[in-house]
């Protein structure tokens, strides 16, 4: 069945990319310097929009105060010369009256005393002036008018100083929004001062609202004007004079924004501070300014969209001719990369037939003598090396191959050397064994025997040759072969050890070197004699399940040195007592991080586990250490040899599998 090759999908040639990447940096470039000049341009329009704010605030501010000012001097007056009889109240009264003629700013005025202050006047007849049709009029307040619990009477009563009142509707004698400037008057008597009465100047709300109103901060900003609580004096939006204030306003919208400027207006601060506009409806810039002759606040407010709008407009020119900019410059790296890299692109289609294995293709010669000529030429090097590498590579593949066969082969004449049948020995029941060996490498280096020496007595050896690969692989097989030679002739372990030293010892030019334990039990008594060659205590466990190291006597590793000494000690087993003995495969094991299983971490294991049977023990403790591996690599070969002695009158092995 034949069909057609797959057309490889099209890719971005390198002129394309080259020009995309210096694009990218470019534009990267150009956003970075167009954000920086974006902030520090509102950054210094926000700071000049403050700076006029405030001074038209403050200009506001200043004209404000001058007329109150104009409008508290006179009261003044009048109470301190009423206070102390430098002047009497019909002449107070013609002072007033010519005040409010004066003054336009003024709508009334009047003189409010105590009971005990008046001059054979009716009970609670105030003499008042207001302004109606631009004359000046005489309307005193009656006797029904109790002023005593007005607001602008009690203030200056007991706060003794002058008092600006908040607004309030005036039902009595103006009828209109008005606020009261209550100046109190005081008489000297005995040396202790006496409260007389208010000498008073009221101002319509409207003649604030027209210099308020003349504050007009752009295209749609305002001004507005709030009392010493907060409520809404002046403001463009007529429904909201004195039915509102900051404070409801921000509660109605839940904006903490403006009940924090809010706070600020009727604590006397200034400042200038942006909200989120909940409750305005979109976002602005409010500087405010407190108006200290009447306790009040002056806010200026201007919205963020007028704000920047310019600067808006501004930079989104600024975008648009960049982007121009940027697609003439995409068309200009594309027409010279195209121009550099046509020799690339020729000897990329020629390297592709390199690739499917044609290496008498003829590649183009660049006679250049920049990057791309020397790309050229390497790729002519390139070609004639890799003949040579093809056919080097041939012969190395051919010699690995058969290698790796040798080594498999010799791998399994390794493992065939250890005894492999379990249980060995069925028809015994006095003890039970098992061992497993796992090299590191292909051939390796640990090894492990056990036979029996007579009807009684059953051999046991562990040891570990220096090294790794078909070296240690031959010193083992050498050492197994020896040590079983020796044992049947002498059976003690100490002689064994010493006999196999001097053997290895002789012509052992590459100086290696193997440690062992070794050990004979007669499992008819329980008897265990062992010698020690340098190798690891093996760990022996209690019927209880208690596990301690067994104390192995002082021995160095056979093979170096000759003429070796060894000590046999010896040890009564208990039925149900196992020893197991392995390799540093075991307790130098290590993990990911480098740490090593330990030989505590070996105790604990082995103290914990449930297994008594020696094929299951030995499988758990090779399975609790390549757990604890985990995806580090093995680095040493890992035996494990498990004895138990059951007794002698055990008929079988119990649990081996």
């Amino acid at each position: 069945m034949s069909g057609s090759a797959k057309t490889p999908p099209r890719r971005l040639g390198l002129a394309v990319r080259l020009a995309a990447l210096i694009l990218t940096a470019t534009s990267l470039l150009f956003a970075v310097a167009f954000g920086y000049n974006y902030q520090q341009s509102r950054a210094l329009l926000l700071k000049n929009v403050e700076n006029s704010a405030k001074s038209l605030t403050m200009a506001t501010v200043s004209k404000i105060e001058e007329v109150l000012h104009q409008l508290q001097t006179v009261p003044e007056a009048v109470a301190q010369g009423v206070g102390s009889h430098v002047i009497e109240q019909p002449q107070a009264l013609v002072m007033l009256a010519d005040f409010l003629r004066d003054t336009p700013e003024a709508f009334g005025g009047g003189l409010f005393l105590e009971d005990h202050a008046r001059a054979g006047q009716a009970r609670r007849e105030a003499p008042y002036f207001v302004k109606r049709d631009g004359r000046v009029v005489y309307d005193p307040l009656g006797a029904d008018y109790d002023y005593s619990f007005m607001d602008w009477y009690m203030l200056p009563k007991h706060l003794g100083r002058p008092q600006w009142s908040e607004p309030y509707y005036d039902e009595a004698g103006g009828n209109i929004l008005m606020a009261t400037y209550a100046v109190p008057v005081w008489q000297d008597l005995d040396g202790e001062k006496l409260f007389r009465g208010v000498v008073t100047v009221d101002i319509s709300l409207e003649s604030l609202q027209r210099i308020v109103a003349k504050l007009h901060p752009g295209i749609s900003g305002y001004a507005f004007l709030v009392s010493r609580t907060g409520r809404i004096v002046s403001h463009p939006n007529k429904a909201l004079i004195m039915r509102s204030s900051v404070f409801s306003r921000a509660e109605e919208a839940d904006d903490p924004e403006l009940r924090t400027v809010g706070r600020a207006m009727v604590r006397g601060q200034q400042g200038f501070a942006r909200l989120g506009g909940k409750a305005i409806g979109k976002p602005i810039w409010i500087y405010y300014a407190p108006l200290p002759g009447a306790e009040w606040s002056l806010g200026l407010v201007i919205p963020e969209d007028d704000l920047f709008a310019d600067l808006t407009e501004l930079h989104r020119d600024v975008v648009l001719i960049g982007a121009g900019g940027f697609t003439a410059l995409l068309l200009l790296v594309v027409l010279i990369a195209s121009a550099v890299t046509r020799p690339i692109r020729l000897l990329a289609r020629k390297t592709i037939e390199i690739a499917k294995g044609n290496l008498d293709v003829d590649l183009p010669v660049v006679s250049r003598s920049d990057e791309v000529g020397d790309l050229s030429r390497s790729f002519h090097e390139m070609r004639r090396a890799l003949k040579e590498y093809i056919a080097n590579l041939t012969e190395t593949t051919k010699a690995k191959e058969r290698m790796e066969s040798e080594l498999k082969i010799a791998k399994n004449i390794q493992m065939s050397f250890l005894p492999k049948r379990f249980p060995p020995f069925p028809d015994i029941g006095a003890f039970c064994l098992h061992a497993q060996l796992e090299p590191a490498y292909e051939v390796g280096g640990d090894l492990y025997d056990f036979f029996l020496l007579d009807e009684h007595r059953l051999f046991i050896s562990v040891g570990d040759v220096s090294g790794k690969g078909v070296p240690a692989a031959l010193f083992m097989a050498v050492t197994k072969t020896l040590t079983k030679g020796i044992a049947e002739q002498d059976p003690d372990p100490a002689v064994i050890l010493a006999k196999v030293n001097n053997e290895l010892a002789e012509e052992n030019d590459a100086m290696l070197f193997v440690t062992m334990f070794c050990a004979i039990l007669d499992f008819r008594t329980g008897e265990l004699a062992y010698s020690n060659a340098g190798h690891n205590q093996p760990v022996l466990i209690g019927a209880d399940g208690a596990a301690r190291f067994l104390a192995l006597p002082p021995g160095t590793a056979m093979g170096p040195i000759p003429d070796l000494s060894y000590e046999t000690r010896r040890i009564l087993l208990s039925p149900g007592d196992t020893l197991v003995a392995y390799t540093d495969g075991v307790n130098e094991a290590q993990d990911e991080a480098e740490e090593l299983f330990g030989n505590e971490r070996l105790l604990g294991f082995l103290r914990r586990t449930r297994e008594r049977a020696p094929d299951l023990l030995t499988r758990a403790l090779f399975a609790e250490v390549h757990a604890f591996a985990g995806k580090a690599p093995q680095a040493d070969d890992i035996t494990v040899l498990t004895l138990a002695w059951n007794g002698p009158d055990a008929d079988a092995c119990p649990g081996l599998r």
